[in-house]
């Protein structure tokens, strides 16, 4: 059995900070640290990198950092639909 991830023996406060304002470019430099840039996650890091760095989340971390994907998810979730929501408006005038 693997031994469980915490994930703040690996990033602290100022991963977070980057990947709130820039994820593409921090799951690029991030990811490919961590495992191969597959094609399932470069189809996530084109079109929904906010989902992708939850499930990533969620995937990775959950048994040690629940609280911390559930607010990846909310964030995730929240920030996706504003982003549709302002770019509608954007393109309608």
């Amino acid at each position: 059995m693997e031994p469980l991830i915490n994930f703040w023996d690996i990033h602290g406060f100022i991963f977070i900070f980057f990947m709130f304002f820039c994820p593409r470019l921090t799951m690029l430099i991030a990811t490919s640290v961590l495992f191969p840039f597959n094609v399932l996650i470069f189809a996530g890091w084109l079109l929904v990198p906010r989902l992708t760095v939850a499930i990533i989340a969620t995937t990775i971390y959950w048994h040690t950092n629940p609280a911390l994907c559930v607010f990846t998810w909310i964030w995730a979730l929240s920030g996706e639909a504003c982003e549709k929501h302002c770019a509608n408006r954007k393109a309608n005038g």
